[in-house]
This record gives structure tokens, sequence and C-alpha cells, in this order.
């Protein structure tokens, strides 16, 4: 396993094998959101996407809460620097978004882990994993309700995905605590069980057993979309096929798939 050489870092990844986890690492605070968090959380998903023998994600918080939401006392000390990660120019996001749109925008699957506290920032950036899986007894909270605030860190699109109009309102209105187990019936949470990380690497290992190309191009295809017309939907399918029908990988499956072997697959070529 292969890691940041730094346990004081506030984001530590770990690579082991074709997984990469990525761990906040303030359990004192949390994990609470300061904007070196930002930064490094930024710079994890950066060098991930790079990595093209990376297939899969877990993103998970130290200690015995994923995430409390952001830490406004540290995050707000340097309001020069607040005023720089807000201001989004000619850009379509601003830092405080783009934390967790580089999660949607990374290749692989990113399946967020949670326990303990899921709150504000924090679901912002799991509701920007692909999956995510939680204990029962989780507290989860769009909390910034709790601060005359709304959503502004990238969740809201995720969040209309996942919820009907009425219950993101509701939650988003309110600030309601939901249990883990809750937040799963609500879709919320993809699933809520006693061992989140388990379930997510039983997911892991079947993803791991398809082409890692062809995962990268579905994740690409169904985010790719779910807003668009028609036309552009089915124009990204051809496109996406098209480079499909080029993948070495593709054809490894097919190989494997006719000699009934399994694939050995080579390094993702796709994103």
């Amino acid at each position: 396993m292969t890691s940041t050489p730094s346990s004081d870092a506030r984001v530590i990844t770990e690579i082991d094998g074709p997984v990469a986890y990525v761990t906040l690492n303030r359990p004192d605070k949390l994990n609470g959101i300061d904007l070196d968090t930002i930064d490094e959380l930024i710079a994890a998903a950066t060098a991930l996407r790079a990595d093209r023998d990376v297939r899969a994600v877990v993103l998970q918080g130290k200690g015995r809460s994923f995430c409390a939401g952001l830490d406004f006392g540290a995050a707000f000390k340097d309001k020069k620097r607040v005023a720089r990660f807000f201001f989004a120019g000619p850009h379509t996001v601003n830092r405080f978004q783009r934390v967790n749109q580089v999660w949607r925008e990374l290749p692989v699957p990113v399946i967020a882990v949670v326990q303990g506290h899921c709150y504000g920032a924090g679901l912002q950036l799991v509701s920007c994993a692909d999956f995510r899986f939680t204990t029962e007894d989780a507290t989860w909270s769009i909390l910034e309700a709790k601060w005359g605030l709304v959503p502004d860190m990238a969740g809201t699109v995720p969040f209309s995905e996942l919820l009907p109009a009425d219950v993101l309102m509701r939650l988003a209105m309110t600030g309601e605590q939901l249990s883990g187990a809750r937040a799963a019936e609500l879709g919320l949470a993809t699933e809520a069980s006693e061992d989140p990380l388990a379930a997510a690497l039983d997911l892991v290992d079947r993803i791991v057993e398809r082409s890692p190309d062809s995962v990268a191009a579905t994740k690409r295809l169904v985010y790719g979309t779910r807003r668009g017309s028609l036309r552009s939907t089915y124009r990204l399918e051809r496109r996406l096929q098209a480079r499909m029908f080029k993948s070495r990988n593709t054809t490894i499956a097919r190989k494997a798939g006719a000699a009934k072997e399994t694939p050995v697959f080579g390094a993702r070529t796709f994103g």
C-alpha cells in the first residue's frame, strides 16, 4: 500500500492495488472542512485522475464521524482567502464548488463510506460521490439552513438527482436530521448497513471485474445525459460506444467472454 507521506495532512491518500482510499484526517474536529482541506481534496482528486491503474476510490473520514460540515471558525480566519475561493470569475464553479464537483468528474467510481456525522459541506461532498454507504445510525443533515444559508458547494445538482423536489426542499429549508437508515430509504444514501466499508468494497470487487474503460465511459454517459435533450443523449451514447470499440480493454473483455475465461485488463485508457 502506498500513501501520502505526512500523517499530519488533512487528507490522506492510500493506494492498495486498484483501490485508492481518500481519508479526511481531522478527527479531533469531526473532520470539519477548512480551506486547507479543500485544497488537499482537490489535489488528491487531481492526482488520482492521472493514475490510470486506480479502478475505484473510497472516500471516508477518520475517527467517529465522516464530516461535521464546514469548520467556520478555521475557514473564516482568512477572509481574503475565503473571498478568493468564493469568486468564480469566468469559470463555471468556484473553489468551494470545485472540491465536490471534481469527484463527479473523476473517471472511476467514487464510493463514500459514512459514519457518525454527515452534515452540511460533508453531505454535499458525499452527494458528489457515485455511491454512498452508511451506518444505519449515522446522522445526515443539509445543515446550511441552521445558519440561514443555502447549499452552495455543488450539492444542489446531485441532491436534485437523488431526491424529489418536495423532499429536497423540506430537508434544505429545515436542516432536519436523518438517520443513515432513513437517508437510504429516501435514496440519498445508496445503502445502510452495519459495515458500510465492507459493503463498499464488495461493490468495488464487482466493478473491477469489468473493463476500466467501459466503467469510466458509463459514468460519463450517466452524468452527461441527466439533463440533456434526446438528441444530445443519443449523440453522447454513439460517441462513447465508438471509443469503446477501439479500446484494448474491450478486446480483452470480448476474447475472455468468448473463451469463458476471467479477463485480465490493462490500465484505463479512457477518461
